[in-house]
């Protein structure tokens, strides 16, 4: 019961994610360190932190079973593998919003698995 509700509030905050991303795409710089220098890179920001964020959020809630929430928290877990790799690589080890990013997608990565 309770790891079903924590698999909900993974999809519920990938969901937000992307609905930030999709309405407000100025703000995905301060959590990002992305920085668009015109309307082709709002697009992409609107379109891959909003839209697929939404869609891989969105999907389980409809269809429900658990290799849906488990796909979502593979998705999770091979961004924070590609995240360590490079912040060892990039050496941005120090940035806290890369520390941050990195508990999020491991946490949801698990629950989503479970």
């Amino acid at each position: 019961m309770i790891l079903q509700v924590l698999k909900i509030i993974g999809c519920i905050g990938t969901i937000g994610t992307g609905l930030l991303a999709a309405v407000r795409p100025s703000v995905v710089p301060g959590f990002t360190g992305l920085k668009t220098t015109g309307p082709r890179g709002v697009t992409e920001i609107r379109s891959i932190f909003g839209g697929l964020f939404i869609g891989v959020g969105v999907f389980p809630l409809i269809v429900g079973t658990p290799a849906t929430y488990q796909m979502l928290g593979v998705m999770y877990l091979a961004i924070a593998a590609a995240r360590v790799i490079s912040m060892v690589v990039d050496g941005s080890l120090k940035e806290s919003s890369n520390v941050i990013s990195l508990v999020v997608e491991i946490v949801f990565g698990v629950i989503l698995v479970l």
